[in-house]
């Protein structure tokens, strides 16, 4: 239960378009309903990211395009900003004075190495590394403070004291790595209703070789598999009224969803706002995303997260003894301004692909057994974005992300045991669906969920549980051809 100061926060919050006229309001509420035709493409499906969408070549480069309505100077700006996200950090004392400051402790070296291709990742599969996957680390709270803290969304989560909220497998020249992660997977059979079998495998996690002792005794390990970076300023550009009126936390229209708005409170205001970003839905805007990301995964500084030493804590001496990659000439962070800026305007401006196969008959089919098996009570299709959104080139953009972005029970099966935010243990965020279908095209593999678990997107479907079980069990019960035609809807996104 919300604290009563958090209530008034979540009731301050703009539950009716404050950003429309009378006469767009109805207008975008006719758009944005869900359709009842499936005979042929809806107005303007193809174009799913709006005014912005990539009409690009389909190759490994079809999700880092930047927005087609950009102007000449915000493509300048993006390309730096893309160039930022490439960069590779090295340890301090370098001469290389603008590169220096990485860790002292990491689980990447450049934001692209953990969103490949500015796509999904992966889990370690034989050979391959984990740079793109990680293990987040978070216990209870102790104390009445930590709890408060919580409660007040100070934090989003408990670090261990020992190792931080993350355990980075990498380190700088002479300091050992905090751990390394261990994953055993068992399958697990199961028997669709045609009689086909799809096995499972259901993941066990655990730490190896840890370097500064042991882990306390209630962190829990959650896996991470770096989600793609689509969309994401248009995201941001959802009206937070939109988000909330899909909440249905009491299932009062008593369908078995019962999606909840995360909370996460905005560090550029201080204030509550709807969380829309991670897979827990624990931060507010690009920025926060990027911020974090910059601290927790490379170990850098920015004005938002300062921290110089990362996630080093009080336990690693070692750690913090290491010189940091703070240049006084250029200001008191590892990326000071406009670093940080840059890059999250990159984030906020690669674009959504365009649909492929749109018009397609078997897509069209397998669009309407999507609806029928209701999957667009979590994935909801489209939105029409804030006429007051930030940035010019993201307003009153019709957008088709498929998800509600809301914290949704998914079942035991999932679970992961790990409060983040208003999210509890069996908790995840709606994941958006557009450019899931280029999967295998741009990064080579086709693994879902926040860990990987899922090697397609068949699988992917049978680990949903909780508030989607009736939809994965109407999903079992499809003949093959119906599920082939879904799955085809899928892979046009």
């Amino acid at each position: 239960m919300l604290l009563p100061a958090l209530a008034d926060d979540l009731a301050a919050l703009p539950h009716t378009r404050d950003d429309l006229t009378e006469k767009d309001r109805k207008r975008v509420e006719r758009v944005v309903q869900p359709t009842t035709s499936f005979d042929a493409a809806e107005q303007f499906e193809r174009m799913q990211g709006g005014a912005g969408t990539s009409v690009k070549l389909v190759n490994r480069d079809a999700l880092s395009q930047f927005n087609a309505n950009l102007t000449f100077e915000q493509e300048e700006t993006f390309k730096l900003g893309n160039a930022l996200f490439r960069k590779l950090w090295v340890s301090s004392p370098s001469s290389t004075l603008a590169s220096d400051g990485l860790g002292p402790l990491f689980n990447a070296r450049a934001c692209q190495s953990c969103h490949i291709k500015d796509g999904r990742g992966h889990p370690p599969e034989g050979a391959a590394d984990a740079t793109s996957m990680f293990l987040r680390l978070a216990r209870p709270a102790k104390t009445d403070e930590e709890r408060q803290a919580l409660e007040n969304f100070l934090v989003a989560s408990l670090p261990d004291p020992g190792y931080g909220g993350q355990l980075q497998d990498l380190a700088v020249p002479g300091l050992k790595a905090e751990g390394r992660m261990v994953i055993e997977y068992q399958e697990q059979p199961v028997e669709l209703s045609d009689g086909s079998v799809v096995s499972l495998r259901k993941p066990s996690y655990s730490v190896a070789d840890l370097g500064f002792g042991p882990l306390d005794p209630e962190t829990t390990l959650s896996p991470r598999m770096s989600p793609p970076m689509t969309g994401m300023g248009l995201i941001e550009a959802i009206h937070p009224a939109d988000i909330l009126a899909h909440a249905d936390p009491e299932d009062l229209d008593g369908d078995g969803v019962s999606g909840r708005v995360a909370m996460a409170r905005d560090p550029a205001t201080g204030k509550l706002a709807v969380g829309r970003f991670g897979w827990k839905a624990q931060n507010a805007t690009v920025r926060q995303q990027s911020s974090g990301a910059f601290a927790g995964d490379i170990g850098i500084s920015t004005p938002d997260v300062p921290n110089s030493h990362g996630d080093c804590t009080a336990r690693q001496a070692e750690c913090l003894a290491l010189p940091t990659g703070v240049q006084a000439s250029l200001g008191n962070t590892e990326a000071p301004d406009p670093v940080l800026d840059l890059v999250t305007f990159y984030s906020q401006n690669l674009a959504v692909p365009a649909r492929r196969q749109v018009g397609d008959a078997d897509v069209l089919a397998g669009k309407q057994t999507f609806y029928d098996l209701g999957c667009t009570s979590c994935h909801v299709p489209k939105y029409v974005t804030s006429r007051q959104a930030a940035t010019k080139e993201h307003r009153f953009q019709l957008i088709w992300p498929y998800s509600d972005f809301l914290l949704h029970d998914m079942g035991d099966g999932l679970a992961d045991g790990q409060q983040v935010g208003s999210a509890s243990g069996k908790e995840w965020r709606t994941p958006p669906l557009w450019g899931a279908g280029l999967t295998k095209i741009v990064n080579d593999h086709t693994f879902f969920l926040h860990d990987g678990r899922a090697r397609n997107l068949t699988e992917a479907i049978l680990w949903h549980g909780g508030e989607a079980e009736n939809a994965r069990d109407g999903f079992a019960a499809l003949q093959k051809l119906d599920r082939d035609n879904l799955l085809k809807f899928l892979e046009s996104l």
